[in-house]
């Protein structure tokens, strides 16, 4: 469900049917983060203050890396990553922009564990790229919050 109404933040939450535990490890294993968020992160690992990257596996975005900064983790809590959000052309240098700041955050409730996401930090990218990657972030956004449901929802049954 989609509860934004500003031009600097995206905000999602859904509710999984799954123990918090196993929400958590779906989030701060590098691993398993990448089988349901499209990135190849095999042999990786999250660590809070270090980067990492991976080639992405979605269709039509194969020939980018995904690289983030592990910010903070909480266990079975919080998980904060910065990014450069939506740097799809791969003839820009995005280093020297302003990263966003995506925040998973986990509490247990009655059916299962809820999951907030928010990426916030849009107001700082430049301006004639920051509607767009809001745009696709924010659909973005609602695709992985599918993409996790089925995920940890299929290890709940197999």
């Amino acid at each position: 469900m989609d509860i934004n109404k500003s031009t600097d933040r995206i905000e999602t939450e859904i509710v999984l049917k799954a123990a918090r535990s196993r929400v958590w490890r779906a989030l701060s294993n590098a691993e398993e983060f990448g089988d349901w968020f499209g990135v190849a992160l095999q042999g990786k690992t999250f660590v809070a203050g270090q980067a990492v990257q991976g080639q992405i596996t979605y269709p039509g975005y194969q020939h980018l890396t995904w690289e983030v900064v592990i910010e903070r983790m909480v266990p079975e809590q919080l998980l904060s990553f910065r990014w450069h959000p939506y740097a799809v052309d791969t003839a820009i240098d995005y280093s020297q922009e302003p990263t966003t700041l995506v925040v998973f955050e986990l509490t247990a409730v009655e059916d299962g564990a809820l999951l907030r996401v928010a990426e916030s930090g849009f107001d700082n990218i430049p301006a004639e790229r920051r509607q767009e990657a809001f745009r696709m972030n924010s659909g973005g956004w609602e695709a992985q919050m599918k993409n996790i449901e089925k995920y940890v929802a299929a290890a709940v049954t197999s």
